[in-house]
């Protein structure tokens, strides 16, 4: 039987840790906190084209994964992820904001309003 392999970086198992503690009483966060403990094979990559196509002016969109400068954005959006490409964050500074997932936790425990991109 195959072992089941996890994220291996300390940073990315305490931000599981983290957003496990929002789980118990969100089911957004349970969603999150599952994606983000699949194998980095399996972990999501996201381009910029694919947010501006999915997203709403003004709206929080959250990528389990990395986001990719691959497009435009054409609307203000916050895009939380766990990493950047360079030119991707660059792209999103220009009409938004890029943080990171920690700090939507911080600011937002019950996940209310997030749209999940996976």
């Amino acid at each position: 039987m195959v072992k089941r392999t996890g994220p291996t970086s300390t940073v990315t198992q305490n931000l599981i840790m983290v957003v496990g503690k929002l789980g118990k009483n969100s089911d957004f966060w349970k969603r999150v906190e599952y994606e983000l403990s699949r194998s980095t094979r399996k972990r999501c990559e996201v381009s910029l084209s694919t947010i501006n196509e999915s997203s709403e002016a003004d709206e929080t969109v959250v990528v389990p994964g990395k986001v990719l400068s691959n497009g435009e954005l054409n609307h203000k959006v916050t895009v939380a992820a766990l990493s950047f490409s360079t030119k991707a964050k660059e792209k999103i500074s220009k009409h938004g904001h890029a943080i990171s997932i920690s700090q939507l936790a911080k600011e937002n425990p019950k996940g209310k309003k997030v749209r999940i991109l996976a």
